[in-house]
């Protein structure tokens, strides 16, 4: 075997022992045989070129492995690659002073328990308690439990 060979088997090796740490993990499959395809290398360079090209070969992969899976697990590498978008989405929160047990609305999507609704001059989202409602329906709102507010149709 020639040393690229040798070259090619080693890092591909490493390549599959990072992706098994970092990418895919909890299955072994690719860090088993990450391992054996370096073990594979590495016995090559002893058969192929003797005793000191194996211990060379052997050292040298020791480094790039410890050196690969120190660069790898560094917080800057993964900054690069992190997505860095912020939710900006919202939960229904409900004033107390604006809506209240009593009021009514109308519905502006299918409450089938849940959907949209026009209450007061702003959008919530309501539920019922089992039955469904179309939208454009007036509804009242029955009771309102940790900012989650049942309505009925209005009849």
């Amino acid at each position: 075997m020639t040393w690229t060979v040798i070259a090619v088997l080693i890092l591909i090796g490493l390549i599959f022992i990072i992706l098994e740490i970092l990418v895919i993990p909890g299955v072994a499959v690719f860090g088993i045989l990450g391992f054996i395809i370096i073990l594979v290398g590495v016995w090559q360079s002893y058969v192929t070129y003797g005793a000191t090209a194996g211990h060379i070969v052997l050292g040298s992969s020791l480094l790039l492995s410890v050196l690969a899976l120190v660069f790898s697990l560094r917080s800057k590498t993964w900054k690069r690659m992190m997505l860095n978008s912020k939710i900006d989405g919202k939960t229904n929160i409900i004033d107390e002073h604006k809506i209240k047990a009593g009021d009514t609305g109308k519905t502006t999507s299918r409450l089938s328990p849940a959907g949209k609704a026009f209450i007061n001059g702003d959008f919530y989202e309501v539920h019922t308690q089992s039955e469904f409602i179309d939208p454009g329906i007036e509804i009242i709102i029955t009771k309102i439990v940790f900012n989650k507010i049942y309505v009925k149709q209005k009849k």
